[in-house]
């Protein structure tokens, strides 16, 4: 595999030391974080990662940042960020170089911990690993995404296969990153999150003792799960978002049925009506019905 190597005024900053070409430096901080003695002054920082490769610049003290333009360019709009990473390696190069790049990072090395931190603060952006102990990231998706929590999350891992990927984005994830990875792609697919307008979230409908979430296609009748097929949850949608206007058959034909000629031209909609209307007896609402036009549904 190849390393992501830095080099700067004799100094080579390669996978396993730091070492001045031409002399005698020569340090390796714990857990192989690079550690350096330019000009008899000392600076801690993970400067490289077997899973990572940088761009970078040299700044006006000579240090080998992780960034990928300098402070000097155009302000970056701070924002905050989760890591989420149990390497604890990565994880500060990570941090390093997010923070260069003007994010406010948290870092956890735990999936409970990223659940805690992600039900507490609202972060703009989080990265999550997926094999992490005691909870792993799909886990964590698993969990938050229940919880009705849509912070974007990039998932960044080793498994590469393309089910894995499915899996990944199909729990939750709004994309998805293998190592290793160049640390500028990584910078490139959050800023892509960011981008993306806010998530337009359902409001919940109701109507007497019936609530449905558009979100997780699920209804309740007075607090509990009521089992519909996916004909029937369409139909009861439409009729609960037009509540207590009346809908028409047309409408109910257009909207709910993929062929209309089948829905109109047959006694289809009102066996359907009637399949509803029974599985919702004891409800507190009606499905009535107008003659030469539709039904409606209305709270008792």
């Amino acid at each position: 595999m190849k390393h992501a190597e830095f080099r700067r005024s004799g100094l080579h900053f390669g996978p396993h030391k730091c070492s001045r070409v031409a002399g005698n430096v020569h340090e390796t901080g714990r857990e192989g974080a690079a550690r350096t003695h330019p000009t008899g002054h000392a600076r801690d920082g993970a400067f490289r990662h077997e899973f990572v490769s940088f761009g970078g610049y040299v700044d006006e003290n000579g240090f080998q940042m992780l960034a990928s333009r300098p402070p000097s360019s155009p302000a970056i709009t701070t924002m905050r960020m989760l890591v989420a990473e149990d390497d604890a390696s990565l994880r500060a190069v990570l941090e390093r170089g997010l923070r260069e790049n003007g994010y406010v990072v948290d870092a956890v090395a735990e999936g409970t911990s990223a659940i805690a931190y992600l039900r507490a603060y609202q972060y703009d952006v989080a990265i999550l690993d997926w094999r992490m102990p005691k909870a792993n990231g799909i886990e964590v998706l698993q969990n938050i995404r229940e919880r009705g929590i849509h912070t974007p999350i990039l998932m960044l891992t080793a498994r590469d296969a393309p089910t894995d990927r499915v899996t990944g984005l199909n729990v939750g994830a709004d994309d998805y990153l293998v190592k290793p990875f160049d640390f500028n792609e990584l910078l490139a697919r959050l800023n892509a999150l960011q981008r993306r307008p806010p998530l337009t979230l359902y409001p919940v409908l109701s109507c007497g003792d019936l609530t449905f979430n558009p979100s997780s296609r699920e209804l309740t009748m007075a607090g509990k799960v009521v089992s519909l097929t996916m004909t029937e949850l369409a139909l009861l949608e439409l009729l609960l978002r037009r509540s207590p206007s009346v809908v028409t058959r047309q409408t109910i034909a257009t909207q709910v049925w993929d062929d209309e000629a089948e829905a109109v031209g047959s006694n289809t909609i009102d066996v359907h009506v009637g399949r509803l209307r029974s599985k919702l007896t004891g409800s507190q609402t009606r499905i009535e019905t107008v003659r030469g036009s539709g039904y409606r549904l209305v709270a008792l």
